[in-house]
């Protein structure tokens, strides 16, 4: 019997212990956690800048469209360009 009570006890404790060590790590995590949503982004909203002038926009639609073309192996007809914008 006093064998039984010892292994019992020992695993109670290997049991107690991982399970405290678990809530540990999770009340570890939620404090980082915390502390993290509390800092601020460091993101700052940039402004967009103004709309840039094209000049000779119907030349360089053309150009791209045969670039694209061209990688693609298609035809220029087959290539539709909706809209430029600066990146």
């Amino acid at each position: 019997m006093d064998k039984f009570l010892e292994v019992l006890s020992v695993a109670g404790i290997g049991m107690g212990t991982v399970f405290v060590g678990l809530i540990c790590l999770v009340g570890i995590c939620k404090l980082i956690g915390f502390i993290v949503s509390k800092l601020p982004d460091g993101k700052k909203k940039e402004e967009s800048p103004p709309p840039v002038e094209i000049p000779n926009r119907q030349e360089l639609i053309a150009a791209v469209a045969a670039a694209v073309a061209e990688e693609l192996g298609e035809d220029v007809r087959a290539i539709r360009i909706t809209s430029i914008r600066r990146v």
